[in-house]
């Protein structure tokens, strides 16, 4: 079994950016897999309860700490994927954060800062809803982002993307030598299911909500988020901090390859619960038996 979720999850594994094509990968991709819809439930459950076995122990354990973020195009199910996959976790030991716009004070400090503050401490899992990748995603396609925050003009050259993205890599490769794991998931859903999931958003009373109409405005700008999307992955992801592109068009298959993925860092950590020295061992004899006694 082991064996077979590695095959799987190399195959949306991006450890080595250079040859990276974004249209390699499919958004229904199931990596040969033979699953339905009605066997998902049984199997994220299994993850989910891995999961929460794994951060318990690295909770208690109080070395290392896990960082997860989520980027995707609007209506690839990043909510729903966190919700889901981390709803066996305790809270203790988790940390969400869903960054918006920055705001003015955000906008004082350099692009990393709003992010520096929310990482995870040692024995947590940190979530971001989206993260610094922003800053080469949104601000890549509308520049009046970039106008908006307070560069210096000489500062503002033809290599800024590359110059963020090669500070991404090397504060990623900080945070790893910290102790902080990296993952990092591209939900990767196609421009077809993005507008069925829209128009459900519409016609369905329930997810009205959901819907922003500035979500379709950004539809227009697909092709320029894809290539931001292909530049980015190809710039930072590394065996220390991998990108995982995960088919989005299943919601239910996403989400067993994100439990699966974050199970199988875990594992590779050597969790454990503190082992007890012989004079706490003492103590704990001495306290048990004045408490039956």
């Amino acid at each position: 079994m082991e064996k077979r979720i590695e095959s799987v999850l190399s195959r949306f594994r991006v450890e080595n950016g250079e040859q990276f094509r974004l249209k390699d990968h499919k958004p229904d991709e199931m990596a040969g897999l033979d699953i339905k819809k009605s066997e998902a439930p049984a199997l994220l459950q299994r993850g989910v309860d891995y999961l929460a076995a794994q951060q318990d122990m690295l909770y208690a354990q109080d070395r290392w700490s896990v960082l997860c973020i989520f980027q995707a195009m609007d209506a690839a199910g990043k909510d729903g994927a966190i919700k889901h996959v981390f709803s066996g976790v305790n809270p203790q030991g988790c940390h969400v954060v869903s960054f918006k716009a920055p705001n003015a004070t955000e906008l004082d400090h350099d692009f990393l800062w709003r992010h520096t503050t929310a990482l995870p401490s040692r024995g947590q899992i940190g979530i971001h809803n989206r993260s610094w990748y922003e800053e080469v995603l949104v601000a890549r396609v509308h520049p009046a982002v970039l106008e908006g925050q307070k560069l210096p003009p000489r500062l503002r050259t033809e290599r800024i993307w590359e110059e963020r993205l090669e500070d991404i890599a090397a504060y990623e490769r900080y945070l790893g030598r910290q102790g902080t794991v990296v993952l990092k998931f591209f939900l990767n859903i196609s421009p077809e299911e993005q507008r069925q999931r829209f128009l459900k958003r519409i016609e369905e009373p329930e997810k009205n909500w959901k819907f922003n109409a500035g979500d379709v405005s950004e539809r227009r700008h697909w092709d320029d988020y894809q290539a931001a999307y292909e530049a980015a992955i190809r710039a930072t992801a590394t065996p220390e901090a991998p990108w995982y592109v995960v088919p989005a068009d299943r919601k239910w298959f996403t989400r067993l390859v994100v439990v699966a993925a974050i199970g199988r860092a875990l594992e590779q950590l050597d969790l454990h619960y503190p082992v007890v020295t012989a004079e706490e061992c003492r103590a704990l004899i001495q306290a048990g038996e004045e408490l039956s006694g």
